[in-house]
């Protein structure tokens, strides 16, 4: 609520808290204010004990004098500091020093003004009060802007788990229920090859054949990319086998160069380490225009990165806002899920993707943790044919 004094009263009653051992100064002052217009109540206090229990009653604000029995107006600045309460404080004297004063605003009060110049005090005292409802009201919004982002992140990781449990179902259809049939179709191919003894119906059974063993090579391929098994066998393992079938099928030279070849990570870590390579070798297949991709992925200092980099003709500073806005987020959610974050840089020589993830900082023990401790579907029926 915004007070101002272009009315006889404010809207509401203001409670003020008036720190004044004299008894004369604190009707002085409460007449100033109420011939300014201000409907109040002043409390007046001189003992710090009632004082500080007196904290955590509501107040609007606090007026207060310096110089006091036994203490000083800046005692009682510092136990609002400490109590936490966004009150305003306005430091009221007979007489202070420009050197007390300073002391004072740096310390957090609000004005400072002498008793002689009582008629500032109610425009000090309004304007006091709306700037710590603005401020109130801003932390208030950062708070729910706070609760907002968790909320999103929470989302995020959700969103980002059941993408991978879809995954995860439609790879296990696809080796359950295509994966029988087209091996239980290439096994009847491959009976009548054997049987028959027409030359026409032996063409059309070995073109049905190649066609079969192609849906088969094209099926465990959508399966891998699904749910990739090779995970199982840890991240560093996974990654060199990425870039391996990367490279036989773009004829892009890929190299992928490692701190360790074993690495202990926390479950989660390791499919969205892939995944981020996956989709960035993607996106160099299709836009880059590279002839060479550098894998690094190393764990140091408790931070795992991997580092993907091309030699590619980059990304216009255009395109690069566009990517910010729908590939690049998601990768920065993904990312996000385990506590890591993505950095993307580019010029006429190529890109670098850079995925960071601190291992123990988000609470994640690494310890004893196998990095391919992901679960998979059994590929067992399609790696006898």
């Amino acid at each position: 609520m915004l007070l101002t004094m272009s009315s006889p009263s404010t809207e509401r009653k203001l409670r003020i808290l008036h720190i004044e051992d004299s008894e004369l100064d604190h009707q002085l002052i409460m007449a100033q204010l109420r011939r300014a217009g201000l409907n109040l109540e002043l409390v007046r206090m001189d003992a710090l004990a009632e004082i500080g229990a007196a904290l955590d009653q509501p107040w609007d604000a606090i007026i207060s004098d310096y110089n006091l029995p036994g203490f000083s107006g800046l005692v009682v600045l510092d136990m609002l500091k400490e109590s936490r309460r966004l009150l305003p404080f306005i430091l009221v004297s007979g007489e202070i020093g420009e050197d007390t004063a300073v002391a004072a605003m740096r310390t957090g009060a609000s004005d400072y003004l002498l008793k002689k110049d009582l008629a500032r005090l109610a425009p000090a005292l309004l304007h006091a009060i709306e700037a710590s409802e603005s401020q109130r009201a801003r932390i208030e919004a950062d708070r729910e802007l706070l609760k907002s982002k968790q909320r999103l992140h929470e989302l995020a990781g959700h969103l980002q788990t059941s993408i991978e449990m879809e995954r995860a179902a439609i790879a296990r259809e696809i080796h359950d229920d295509v994966g029988g049939s087209l091996t239980a179709l290439k096994f009847d191919l491959a009976w009548i090859n054997r049987h028959s003894k027409d030359a026409a119906v032996l063409q059309r059974v070995q073109s049905a054949l190649e066609t079969v063993t192609s849906a088969i090579e094209a099926s465990q391929r959508i399966m891998h990319n699904l749910r990739p098994a090779i995970l199982e066998q840890g991240l560093v393992a996974a990654v060199q086998w990425m870039a391996a079938r990367f490279e036989r099928r773009t004829g892009i030279v890929t190299t992928v160069r490692t701190s360790h070849e074993q690495m202990q990570l926390p479950p989660g870590v390791p499919l969205v380490a892939y995944r981020t390579a996956q989709e960035a070798l993607t996106n160099v297949s299709k836009h880059a225009n590279a002839s060479r991709v550098d894998i690094e992925l190393s764990v140091d200092s408790g931070v795992l990165t991997l580092e993907l980099s091309d030699n590619g003709q980059g990304i216009a500073p255009g395109a690069l806002a566009k990517a910010r806005s729908f590939g690049i987020r998601g990768l920065h959610e993904r990312a996000a899920t385990v506590g890591g974050w993505v950095d993307l840089s580019t010029n006429n020589k190529g890109v670098s993707l850079i995925l960071s993830v601190p291992l123990q900082d988000q609470g994640l023990d690494a310890s004893g943790l196998d990095d391919g401790a992901e679960a998979t579907h059994d590929p067992s029926a399609w790696g006898q044919l």
